[in-house]
């Protein structure tokens, strides 16, 4: 596979992530941890469905505890961080705080061996963050000193997703039928979250079961596999900053729903993401000439 096709895959998972919102408001009122649990159970069952019809069920046997360990820890942390962060502060700031993680791949990828990351690379990212931040904020930035903590989950919850990103370029040689496994130990980790903090609520429609189906088999699903190919085998800094474009696509498919109207702020946010990734492309460009 070569590195620029191993790219397209990994973007594709920012292109179903544009979803998730949408499928989000169609599964209310299910509390988050219930349909986190929902969501991956279904995402791991796919990918044991896949497994075991591609005979790539051995190989699992034979990936160490500590991998599986890892796998869990970036889905399930990055959940349970991203929920108790917008518990405990409002969530508009949390959630740009937590938008900091394409940024943070982008320039923890420089640490990787034979990546070298270039000022455009980080200009982009930058750029991308800004047009993120347009729409995330939408003019409501009011950071209160209350919130202190959820800020701080939220960063957390950024590094955690950067981190497991990057630091499974290392793991090249572990299947992506992993993922299945850290899916479906998400799943299970989540259950008794839920149990805890959560009133067990179901969809109250048939809309809201297909919603919960779509999210398990896309944003909640499939791309957790495309991007473990594209972070493993494709131009990692290019991805990161490219990762914008996802709320970008969000709010649009928001607007055609007729659920978010279209405004202002939405186009200078496509112009700022779009040129973000634009330079970030030419700087990739750029070092595979060199």
């Amino acid at each position: 596979m070569t590195k620029t096709r191993a790219t397209a895959i990994g973007f594709s998972a920012v292109l179903l992530w544009a979803l998730l919102a949408l499928f989000t408001v169609g599964t209310a009122p299910v509390p988050p941890l219930q349909l986190n649990a929902i969501c991956f159970a279904i995402g791991g069952a796919i990918g044991l469905v896949w497994t075991a019809r591609t005979g790539a069920a051995r190989a699992l046997l034979g990936i160490g505890w500590k991998t599986y360990a890892f796998g869990t820890a970036g889905l399930f942390g990055y959940h349970a961080l991203y929920f108790s962060a917008l518990r405990l502060a409002p969530a508009a700031e949390a959630g740009l705080i937590a938008y900091l993680w394409p940024l943070l791949i982008v320039l923890l990828s420089g640490l990787l061996p034979g990546e070298r990351l270039r000022p455009g690379h980080v200009l982009g990212g930058l750029i991308g963050f800004a047009g993120a931040a347009l729409i995330v904020l939408n003019g409501r930035a009011s950071f209160q000193p209350g919130a202190l903590p959820g800020y701080g989950l939220a960063f957390l919850c950024a590094l955690t997703w950067a981190g497991y990103s990057v630091l499974s370029r290392r793991l090249g040689a572990v299947p992506t039928a992993s993922v299945a496994v850290f899916c479906l130990a998400t799943a299970v980790l989540s259950l008794p979250l839920h149990l805890a903090l959560e009133e067990t609520v179901w969809p109250a429609t048939a809309l809201g079961w297909l919603s919960g189906l779509a999210l398990g088999l896309g944003p909640v699903g499939l791309a957790f596999y495309v991007w473990d190919i594209g972070v493993k085998r494709g131009d990692i800094q290019l991805l990161g900053v490219a990762s914008y474009a996802a709320p970008l696509l969000s709010t649009l498919v928001l607007v055609l729903a007729g659920i978010a109207p279209l405004t202002a702020t939405l186009g200078a946010a496509a112009a700022l993401i779009t040129g973000g990734a634009a330079l970030a492309a030419r700087a990739s460009a750029g070092r595979a000439q060199d």
